[in-house]
């Protein structure tokens, strides 16, 4: 069974060459960053993406997706989509398109 912390750090080193994204925190969480902003985050047993449109429908139809409540004190963040590990499979498109979606934005 797959494990967040797996899971995110496979996402990390699928990044690692790239210059424009540093391993960073955000909110005191593990995330990756593009131009200084977030797109991928790990919190507990769950990976965030930041997404839009349709990649944010298709996540948030997943098996145990939810929008992400970094803080626990029930104020989900809208954009960003918590998946728990056992979505793994997806992973890889949900932290490209989050990428996208991001440095985009910048």
């Amino acid at each position: 069974m797959p494990n967040a912390q797996a899971e995110y750090e496979k996402l990390v080193g699928h990044y690692a060459n790239d210059a424009s994204v540093v391993a960073s925190n955000l909110f005191g969480k593990p995330c990756l960053k593009v131009s200084s902003k977030a797109f991928v985050a790990r919190q507990n047993d769950v990976i965030a993406f930041k997404l839009s449109g349709a990649q944010h429908q298709k996540a948030m139809g997943m098996p145990g997706a939810a929008l992400w409540d970094p803080s626990g004190k029930g104020r989900p963040m809208k954009e960003w989509v918590a998946l728990p590990a056992t979505a793994s499979r997806g992973f890889e498109a949900f932290a490209a398109a989050a990428y996208e979606y991001v440095a985009s934005a910048a």
